[in-house]
């Protein structure tokens, strides 16, 4: 009865969000900087992440599954039924919106409850009276969280260029073993994003599970060889504590340490797995994000970065509850813009359903292709992209 009562109460808050998602959407443009100091409370929706998985972790049946369901179903068969809104912010909206902190706390709260809801898997999975099936359900939740608040949310923070901020970043990515990104990503992704260069960024008639190892190993062996070449430029030598990546791997060995230490190797094969699933969404993500687009080349050179060159969604679910990620053309076009201001261009390639529902489609290659490569020559006809 008690976690019935905790599963009605969290779709109270779904539902509760998702109303607020929608009326603040819906508001007409507003001048009043008084009024929009408000606005933030849009983003609300992203604390159901953290409490739908936190649910399945107290589960010891089969809602431990209850994560995965929501995100992978329930958020999917919203967003088909729902349009998505292309308005952007005004130059006010967007001036007052800019310079509210309560944007960043948002982010930062994610923090201590990625690594409480870690703490949480890790002491229910080790139960030794819990069933197989729901260890496997509380890994993917953990994996959710590894995916949403730890690689997401660094994601988002690993762009500011305040020293704290990225060491928020780095923080949430060692929860999910995938500290790297934050190298490939920012000096690798945005510089050779859509161009054969770049591991995240999938080809044309490439399925999503030959992208999985393509994207994993060639983005780590980026990650070591953008690290060397800075190292050089300073004239200091790659194999020493100066080099991230040596720092970065010495870390996660000593947290999966740790792990194994106080609570054993069937708990640490829990959390790796967990993190691993993560990394999947990840890359899943980066799949559909830039399938199929690339950028001309002019000579040595490859032409500059346009909104053309990502897909963008614009419903609703996804952009609250993963920070605007989906308007992933504009996050290209300037990847220092903040989540809270990020627009929408009308050049740029548009998904036909949420993130969510795209991943699930990526995991069907035939499917897949039948939707997406048409899109693609529609796109190129239209003169956006070779």
């Amino acid at each position: 009865m008690a976690y019935w009562s905790t599963i009605t109460n969290t779709e109270t808050s779904v539902n509760y969000c998702f109303s607020i998602s929608v009326f603040v959407r819906k508001l007409p443009t507003i001048n009043n900087p008084a009024v929009m100091k408000l606005h933030f409370i849009k983003y609300l929706p992203v604390f159901v992440v953290p409490l739908v998985v936190f649910c399945s972790l107290s589960a010891n049946n089969i809602f431990s599954f209850f994560a995965l369901f929501f995100i992978f179903f329930l958020v999917p068969a919203i967003e088909l039924f729902t349009d998505g809104s292309a308005r952007n912010l005004d130059q006010i909206e967007e001036t007052v919106v800019k310079e509210d902190k309560v944007y960043d706390y948002l982010l930062y709260i994610m923090v201590p409850l990625q690594f409480l809801l870690l703490w949480y898997f890790l002491n229910q999975i080790g139960n030794i009276y819990t069933p197989f099936y729901v260890k496997l359900g509380m890994t993917t939740a953990m994996g959710i969280s590894c995916g949403v608040l730890g690689i997401n949310v660094a994601h988002e923070l690993g762009h500011r260029s305040n020293r704290f901020e990225q060491l928020l970043a780095k923080t949430l990515l060692l929860s999910s073993l995938y500290m790297h990104f934050f190298i490939e990503h920012n000096r690798g992704h945005h510089k050779n994003v859509a161009t054969e260069l770049d591991p995240a960024s999938s080809r044309y008639g490439e399925n999503v599970y030959s992208f999985y190892f393509r994207s994993i190993t060639d983005g780590f062996l980026s990650a070591w060889r953008l690290e060397a070449k800075r190292l050089k430029k300073l004239n200091k030598k790659v194999l020493t504590f100066e080099n991230e990546m040596i720092r970065f791997q010495i870390i996660q060995l000593s947290l999966c340490f740790c792990v194994f230490w106080f609570v054993g190797w069937a708990v640490l094969l829990y959390f790796i797995s967990a993190a691993l699933f993560g990394i999947l969404m990840l890359e899943t993500v980066n799949y559909i994000e830039h399938y199929g687009l690339t950028r001309q080349k002019n000579g040595d050179y490859f032409e500059r970065t346009r909104p053309m060159h990502s897909w963008n969604s614009n419903h609703p679910l996804g952009r609250l509850l993963l920070f605007e990620l989906s308007r992933h053309s504009d996050h290209h076009f300037l990847a220092s813009r903040k989540y809270q201001i990020l627009r929408h261009h009308d050049d740029s390639p548009q998904m036909p359903t949420g993130y969510a529902g795209m991943m699930m489609l990526a995991l069907l290659p035939p499917m897949w292709f039948s939707v997406m490569n048409r899109r693609i020559k529609r796109h190129r006809m239209e003169g956006h992209g070779s």
